[in-house]
C-alpha cells in the first residue's frame, strides 16, 4: 500500500491546468496515509506522513475528513521546520477552506502564500479559482437580491391596482 501512496501522490504532480482541478483523494489513500502515521518508526518520517495525510484529508470529497486536515494543518502550523513547510501547510489550509466553500479565508491564506513566494504557480492559480468563485457567489447574490427586489416592486404594484 505503501507504493501505492507515493505513486498517487507523485502522479499529481501539476495540480491546475485552468478552473477547479484540484485533484481528489478517496478513503481508501485517507487510509493508507494513516496507517503510514501509526508505521513510522522515526519523528522526521512521521512528519512527512502527517503531512501526506493532511494533503489527502483536505483533498477529501467528505467534509468531516477536509474539517480533520484543517484542524491538523492549524494545530502544526508553529511547528514547522521551515518556511517551505510553513508556506506548503498555509497552501493546504487555502485548499481545505476552499473545499469548505470559504472562500474569503482561501484567498486570505494564499495571499500569506503569496507574500513567502509571489511567483509560486500553484497558490497563483489557486487564488485565481478562489476569485472567480468569490466574483460568482457575489453575482448569484445580487440575482437573488434583484429578483427579491423585483418580487417586492410587483408585490406593491398588484397591491397597488387592487384599490
Amino acid at each position: 500500500m505503501d507504493v501505492k501512496i507515493r505513486e498517487f501522490f507523485d502522479s499529481v504532480g501539476s495540480f491546475f491546468t485552468g478552473g477547479d482541478n484540484i485533484p481528489w483523494c478517496d478513503r481508501d489513500i485517507i487510509a493508507g496515509c494513516e496507517r503510514e502515521v501509526a508505521e513510522s518508526d522515526s519523528s522526521e518520517a512521521k512528519n512527512e506522513c502527517l503531512m501526506r495525510l493532511s494533503w489527502a484529508l483536505v483533498h477529501s470529497r467528505h467534509p468531516e475528513d477536509v474539517n480533520r486536515g484543517i484542524a491538523m494543518l492549524e494545530a502544526s502550523l508553529d511547528s514547522s521546520a521551515s518556511p517551505l513547510q510553513t508556506r506548503e501547510k498555509l497552501y493546504l489550509l487555502a485548499v481545505g477552506f476552499y473545499r469548505n466553500g470559504d472562500y474569503l479565508r482561501s484567498r486570505q491564506i494564499l495571499e500569506q502564500c503569496l507574500q513567502m513566494a509571489p511567483d509560486w504557480g500553484q497558490a497563483q492559480t489557486l487564488k485565481k479559482v478562489v476569485e472567480d468563485r468569490i466574483a460568482k457567489d457575489g453575482m448569484i447574490g445580487i440575482g437573488i437580491a434583484a429578483t427579491g427586489v423585483g418580487l417586492l416592486v410587483a408585490g406593491i404594484a398588484a397591491l397597488a391596482t387592487r384599490k
